[in-house]
């Protein structure tokens, strides 16, 4: 199992994204950007926990705070997304496409992945680590 997260101060603005592995923390990464939202944060955090378990045999359980990236994949809206041709269910250009792209393609590469929400700042071990981590990694951007 998996933690994700991501952070950022105003929105958009310096952000950070973090994964830790559960139930140990060990590994973990983190990292930022100097000008970013906290949907991208999230994104960004998924996407490089699974490109550093590429080699992870096995199914992989992302736990997440983000509905966003929850819901994405718990309802499909991917689907609706590439049969609209990258359009949302309003019509519009679906956001942050360029990140969305590549992290369907990893998770329907892979098959084995699955996502779970879980509340933020509820008491969850995990989330609350994982969390300080991408806050730490915003923080490394704020002037």
């Amino acid at each position: 199992m998996i933690y994700t997260d991501g952070a950022c101060s105003g929105n958009p603005g310096p952000g950070g994204w973090a994964w830790i592995e559960a139930p140990t923390g060990e590994p973990a990464d983190s990292g930022g950007e100097p000008h970013t939202t906290n949907q991208r944060m999230e994104l960004t955090a998924v996407i490089e926990a699974l490109r550093s378990h590429a080699d992870h045999a096995g199914p992989i359980l992302i736990r997440s705070d983000s509905t966003y990236v929850v819901h994405c994949f718990r309802d499909e809206w991917w689907k609706g997304w590439l049969k609209r041709g990258w359009k949302n269910s309003q019509r519009q250009p679906v956001a942050n496409r360029d990140l969305w792209e590549p992290l369907i393609e990893m998770v329907n590469a892979r098959g084995d992945v699955s996502f779970e929400w879980v509340k933020a700042h509820n008491g969850d071990p995990m989330n609350e680590h994982v969390d300080g981590l991408a806050v730490a990694a915003s923080l490394g951007f704020v002037r």
